[in-house]
């Protein structure tokens, strides 16, 4: 992807000396909606935590996050908007989230119940449409991370 090989490249010449390889290139959520709606919230500073099921992880061939690593995220067109730097990761089962882990996700009420209904249900979502069956004790990335680029975000 063009668009995304220019960002990165506009990062590294900013920011020389970081990670040399290309980050993957993603988006939040399963639709168009959530990638625009969870992508404002990185850009207002209100989410700065993500979590994905390791399954899916496998299912798509890419590594786990490193601390350190990079990724790009896109809207919900797939234009490339912002580098984002991985600060913390934990696996753990979905039940092991915990409140300030829910509240740095920055959805809905910030609480753990509400996040843990919604991914949840999401995650059912998700599961159900890559024929992975579901269960609870499914294993997550919990992922905290920050804005790398563009430094105005």
């Amino acid at each position: 992807m063009a668009a995304a090989a220019r960002l990165w490249r506009a990062y590294r010449d900013a920011v020389p000396g970081d990670e040399l390889e290309h980050p993957s290139v993603e988006w939040f959520g399963d639709s168009a909606e959530l990638a625009d709606e969870l992508l404002a919230l990185v850009l207002e500073g209100q989410k700065t935590a993500t979590a994905t099921l390791v399954c899916e992880f496998s299912a798509e061939s890419q590594l786990l996050p490193r601390i350190g690593g990079h990724w790009i995220a896109c809207d919900g067109s797939g234009t490339p908007t912002v580098v984002l730097r991985s600060t913390w990761l934990r696996l753990g089962p979905i039940s092991s989230v915990d409140d300030a882990f829910a509240w740095d996700e920055g959805e809905g009420d910030r609480s753990r119940e509400s996040w843990l209904a919604d991914h949840i249900r999401y995650w059912k979502r998700v599961t159900e449409n890559r024929g992975i069956p579901w269960s609870d004790g499914l294993e997550v990335v919990f992922e905290r991370f920050e804005v790398a680029w563009p430094l105005d975000r």
